[in-house]
């Protein structure tokens, strides 16, 4: 019997339903399991960035990437985070002086402590976004950016294919168009009114319409700032001259071609919230 190969659509699919319900468990269980389930894949963020920019030190670029990414996750006071990452990243500039590719490979250390880091520090700042009754308001509002950031990638795949149009940026991503991301934001708010009118009658909580258009609003900003990170992953790998970041994950490729646009779009939105939402 001949074997069968599995398309790399069906490969997407297989590893989405493996990844998508440890993603949604980690983040309703809360402590110690969303601790170890970023601080995991920060850590293949890491070693993927040593192995995907050329160089002749990867392990010990990696090992400088991880103890970044440590720090951003259990460093409470922001100064001496701050000064731990700069401190890192100017080790990193030092070793890489011989380097061709020095100033990517020194760009992996706030890249990656920053980008993932915020999303740990995001996931703890939502507990401040108010009592929801018999569940977790970190859960709730993490798991809200997620889909903020899928809607917009699922949103523009569909669009951008089926109506084409002008390229938003063909020296960079040939693939991309205005029409997918305009596509792609339409569908980040649609689903962010709709997930915010659902949680509002689950929880019956006192979340007016007009905080819903707010957060549809935000949707639509998170999707331009994640299409801006997915732009800037493609300007990285097209400079450099790969297709995937790895071959991590079948039939997607690697963790920084899953998650450009949540690191990338999550630094803003914690942001957003310490400075807007909850000052």
């Amino acid at each position: 019997m001949a074997k069968t190969e599995l398309t790399s659509l069906q490969k997407r699919i297989l590893t989405s339903l493996v990844m998508i319900p440890i993603v949604i468990g980690a983040l309703r269980s809360g402590h110690p399991y969303v601790d170890i389930l970023i601080f995991f894949v920060g850590a293949l963020l890491s070693w993927e960035w040593s192995s995907m920019v050329p160089n002749k030190k990867n392990s010990t670029y990696a090992v400088c990437y991880t103890f970044a990414l440590g720090c951003s996750l259990f460093i409470m006071n922001k100064w001496v985070l701050l000064s731990t990452i700069i401190a890192t990243a100017i080790f990193v500039y030092h070793k890489a002086k011989e380097e061709q590719h020095r100033n990517l490979i020194t760009l992996g250390v706030p890249y990656i402590s920053i980008g993932v880091g915020a999303l740990y520090w995001m996931y703890y700042l939502f507990d401040a976004f108010g009592s929801i009754p018999g569940e977790k308001a970190s859960f709730v509002m993490t798991l809200w950016f997620i889909l903020m950031v899928w809607s917009v990638d699922i949103g523009a795949y569909i669009v951008g294919s089926n109506l084409k149009g002008p390229k938003l940026a063909p020296k960079i991503s040939p693939n991309k168009t205005w029409s997918g991301l305009i596509g792609g934001a339409i569908l980040a708010a649609s689903v962010s009114f709709i997930y915010m009118y659902i949680t509002k009658n689950i929880y019956n909580l006192p979340f007016p319409i007009s905080e819903q258009l707010k957060y549809a609003q935000l949707g639509v900003l998170i999707a331009i700032v994640s299409q801006i990170g997915d732009l800037i992953e493609s300007a990285i790998k097209r400079y450099l001259g790969i297709k995937d970041s790895s071959a991590l994950i079948p039939g997607h490729g690697g963790i920084f071609d899953r998650i450009d646009g949540l690191i990338f779009a999550a630094p803003i939105a914690y942001y957003y919230f310490t400075l807007v939402s909850f000052k």
